[in-house]
């Protein structure tokens, strides 16, 4: 179990708002891997012991997403994939082909934009309307959802909430979105805060971050489910995790788990 350290409790205070823009931007504490798994579990993905949500970021993208898709045949795992709105109604051939192949999806938002000014009635149709293009496309409706770049603030939560969609972010990450990343670090990274139940976080298209990084997470993909399996861990999407309820931002914005 991590010890908490120092900068935790920096870290937890901007959870509390110094006025009323800090209502929506202070929930953004919770995209940070340490605290996270220890007061926010629901948020964090937090799952059955001996299983690994596998979850993918930014997509559909049609020149890398398939390519995660061949991957994970090949290594016999299943995943969720948070998709992008108005990039799932460009690519509906590689979404249907996601959901052809097993996996499930999630609503990363309609816009992958980060919510300096957050308003509620944008939120929220912004949500839904990512929520009917999925099930549109696939005739499945959505179960996840999580906020791009992982700020959750007040008003994201509660459009999520009010579409039916439950917040799951991650325990663990590869940062595999810069331009240095290679698949021994996003390897390595994700190893270090690997824990059963956890929720690993990779990205499959690098349409919001450094151009080829998918290279590095899609090279690192067969050694981070061999090393979950090595461990005993069982890997596949969230509907397999049954992360545990999350209750949230409570009024103020401050997060109550």
């Amino acid at each position: 179990m991590p010890t908490v350290p120092g900068r935790f409790l920096r870290t937890a205070a901007v959870l509390l708002p110094a006025g009323a823009a800090a209502a929506h931007i202070g929930p953004a504490a919770t995209w940070l891997p340490g605290p996270r798994p220890l007061l926010f579990p629901g948020f964090a993905g937090t799952g059955g012991r001996r299983h690994i949500a596998l979850t993918f970021d930014d997509g559909p993208d049609p020149v890398s997403t398939p390519d995660f898709l061949d991957a994970l045949d090949e290594l016999g795992a299943r995943a969720t994939f948070f998709v992008v709105g108005e990039r799932a109604v460009r690519h509906p051939a590689v979404v249907r082909e996601t959901v052809r192949r097993g996996h499930e999806l999630g609503v990363h938002g309609w816009r992958h934009d980060r919510p300096w000014r957050p308003v509620f009635a944008r939120d929220a149709e912004e949500v839904a309307r990512t929520v009917r293009a999925v099930h549109d496309l696939t005739g499945h409706r959505p179960r996840w959802y999580r906020p791009p770049y992982g700020i959750l603030t007040t008003s994201r939560w509660r459009a999520a909430r009010r579409a039916g969609l439950r917040t799951v972010l991650w325990s663990a990450w590869g940062r595999d979105w810069t331009a240095d990343a290679t698949p021994e670090s996003v390897r390595a990274r994700v190893a270090a805060d690997l824990r059963g139940g956890g929720t690993v976080l990779l990205h499959d298209s690098d349409r919001y971050s450094a151009p080829g990084c998918w290279h590095a997470a899609l090279g690192a993909l067969p050694a981070v489910v061999r090393d979950c399996r090595e461990a005993g861990l069982s890997v596949g999407p969230l509907s397999e995790h049954a992360p545990a309820p999350a209750r949230g931002p409570a009024p103020g914005g401050v997060l109550a788990e």
